[in-house]
Formats: C-alpha cells, sequence, structure tokens
C-alpha cells in the first residue's frame, strides 16, 4: 500500500465536499469559520475547492463538481491533505467521473497525499483502497474541527494531532475516558456550549474469541457498506459500485480485520442484524481475522448491537471487540486503512505493526 507523508507546518490542505454540500450553507458558516481557525492554530492553511461551497442542492445535482474537486486537490502540488467536509449518502456518484479518469488514477499513485473523513466517506476510502493507497478513516471539517464546544474534544484532536509530522508516533489506539452525547442544537446560538459528556466505564469489551488478534484495517460505516451491496437508498448504488468493483472482494478481505460502526440514523437492531446478515452471505466473516465494532452514537441500543453480533456470526472463534471509539460516536480516533495492527483487549490497545504514513 501506497502511503501519504504526515503535514508540515504551513501546509495546505484542501477541503472538499464529495457527498453532501452542506458546508456550502449559510447555516453552517460558524462550523466552517471555526474548522478553519483550529485548522490554521495546527499551522496549516485550509483552502476550499472551486465547488465546495456551492451548497447542497448544487452539488447533488452535479457530482462531477465534486469529483472535479478531489482531482483538483490531487493536481495541485501545493497541496499536501485532503479533508472531507462531513459525510452524506451519496458520494458513489462521484465514481464514475474518479475511476474512469486515468490522471486521476496515476495522480493517486504518483502523489500519494493524506486523506481522512467518516460515514459515506466509506465509499471514498474503499475506492482509495482499490487504487492502493492507505487513506484515514477519521476527522472531517464540520464535526470535528468545526465542533462547536468552547475547545475541540481532547481525545479526537489527540488523534488528529498524528497527522502532524512535529507529532510523537502514532503507536496505538486507546479507549477515551469520556463520551459525548450528540448535539440536539448545532445553530451559531450553541457555539462555546460544551456537549454533555459521560465517564466510559467499560473501555473496550470483548464480546467473544481471543483477546489477542492481528490483521489489516478495512471496513467503514456499515451503513454505506450495505449500501454498496443493495439498492436500500438508491438504485444505482449498488450497480455503480459492482461496475468499478469498489467493493473489496472476497480475497481482499482475507486475514484482514474488519472494523464497522453505525451511524448517526442509530438504525434499529432489526435494521443491523439485516446488514450484517449481507456481508455474512458474502462470505467475510468466514476469513477475516476479527472484527473491531464502533461505541454507539448515544449508547442507542449498546445492549442490543452485542447480542446481534453474536447471534449472527454465529461462530464464537472469531474474535470481536466492541465499544471502540471511531466514527459517529464522539469523540473519535484514526483507523488507517490497510494498516496491520495487534487488537489486544486485555491491554486495552490496538497496537500498530507498521507506521501508518510515509517516512
Amino acid at each position: 500500500m501506497l502511503k501519504a507523508h504526515r503535514l508540515e507546518k504551513g501546509d495546505k490542505v484542501a477541503i472538499v465536499s464529495l457527498s453532501k454540500g452542506l458546508l456550502g450553507e449559510s447555516f453552517i458558516q460558524h462550523n466552517l469559520e471555526i474548522g478553519f481557525k483550529r485548522l490554521q492554530s495546527f499551522g496549516l492553511e485550509p483552502v476550499c475547492m472551486e465547488n465546495t461551497l456551492k451548497g447542497i442542492d448544487y452539488l447533488e445535482k452535479d457530482p462531477n463538481k465534486r469529483a472535479a474537486d478531489l482531482i483538483q486537490a490531487f493536481r495541485d502540488d501545493t497541496i499536501k491533505g485532503i479533508i472531507c467536509a462531513i459525510g452524506g449518502d451519496d458520494t458513489y456518484k462521484t465514481l464514475p467521473y474518479l475511476l474512469d479518469n486515468q490522471e486521476f488514477i496515476g495522480l493517486v499513485k504518483n502523489k500519494p497525499k493524506l486523506f481522512t473523513g467518516f460515514s459515506d466517506t466509506t465509499i471514498n476510502h474503499l475506492m482509495f483502497y482499490k487504487l492502493g493507497l492507505t487513506t484515514y478513516y477519521g476527522m472531517s471539517l464540520i464535526p470535528d474541527l468545526g465542533e462547536i464546544s468552547e475547545n475541540m474534544l481532547p481525545y479526537t484532536e489527540k488523534y488528529f494531532n498524528y497527522y502532524l509530522a512535529d507529532s510523537e508516533d502514532y503507536g496505538k489506539i486507546t479507549p477515551s475516558d469520556r463520551w459525548y452525547e450528540e448535539r440536539i442544537d448545532f445553530s451559531a446560538n450553541a457555539i462555546g456550549v460544551n456537549r454533555k459528556s459521560h465517564h466510559e466505564n467499560k473501555g473496550y469489551e470483548l464480546l467473544q474469541g481471543n483477546p489477542i488478534f492481528e490483521g489489516r484495517l478495512l471496513g467503514g460505516c456499515i451503513d454505506s457498506l450495505y449500501d454498496m451491496l443493495t439498492p436500500y437508498s438508491h438504485q444505482d448504488d449498488p450497480h455503480i459500485i459492482s461496475n468499478y468493483e469498489v467493493f473489496p472482494s472476497l480475497d481482499s478481505w482475507n486475514e484482514k480485520i474488519l472494523f464497522i460502526e453505525t451511524s448517526e440514523i442509530k438504525e434499529e437492531p432489526k435494521t443491523l442484524k439485516k446488514m450484517l446478515l449481507e456481508l455474512k452471505e458474502k462470505g467475510i466473516f468466514k476469513v477475516i481475522n476479527g472484527i473491531i465494532f464502533g461505541k454507539p452514537q448515544d449508547e442507542v441500543f449498546y445492549q442490543e448491537y452485542k447480542q446481534i453480533l453474536i447471534d449472527v456470526i454465529a461462530d464464537d472463534t472469531l474474535p470481536i471487540l466492541y465499544n471502540v471509539n471511531f466514527g459517529h460516536a464522539t469523540p473519535r480516533c484514526v483507523l488507517p486503512i490497510g494498516i496491520k495492527v495487534r487488537v489486544n483487549s486485555n491491554k486495552q490497545e490496538i497496537l500498530f505493526l507498521e507506521t501508518p504514513f510515509a517516512t
């Protein structure tokens, strides 16, 4: 796998809207301003690409413009990193404009850049995985750098810092000592109002299997993975995914650690079961080395999800680590896709067995 270099002080980072064009709406401008100030405080120079701020309606109607921004970000040698504005539900529509573009494919392979985001960005991550580039299932601009609490959430900030060349080595992931409820009020009126937080008293939970297991990380938001395989949200989603072979083949899942998490929709347990059964039908659970499952947002269906995982997988030898801080529940760490890790629930750690960045 190709790896990007970490970011240096003074580097430009591109902000892209590859899915929902939320960042261009007036009611979100305070998040944009806060996010830019925080990036500048890290010593980075944020720049919005040409179409990033054109709004929900414009970008929904023209995925080619979204794709053009990503291509330009790779084309521009002054840009060293790419941060997604937020997720959404139709970034798959950008795939024809990217994977039919030989210039883009060449740029990715010859000029790898740090790419970060989560949620619907799962599709972008798996596209880059197909092209051989390690990307980072981590922070987006609006929910993380644009967080309207008095400060960036400390655990999230700690892991964002690993993107920076002058920070310590990114050796392992450990549990957060706090978790935060999702906001009800995201408006400018709530700037400086801290999220309601709770002490984390469970840590990583081993639901079954060996407490120590190894493999390369591969996965994303299970809502997005399910949409890639079925016409659940969009009729043409699985057709485009299949046509461009973006969902990894069964061989690609061999000996991987599947990381999955649920979205802000807080799927009903019966829906999670349906989603997991789709992955089971693909044979994925038979070939992977283990599963890392993210903390459910607001701990909704916390116990129910655990039982569904055990029941659907129906193989008590497959390790499942539960309640890991990534994805839609805050705070968030960073999971580098394709990187080999050792999970040790006894030590409450996910240890990196190789550097996630170019050296």
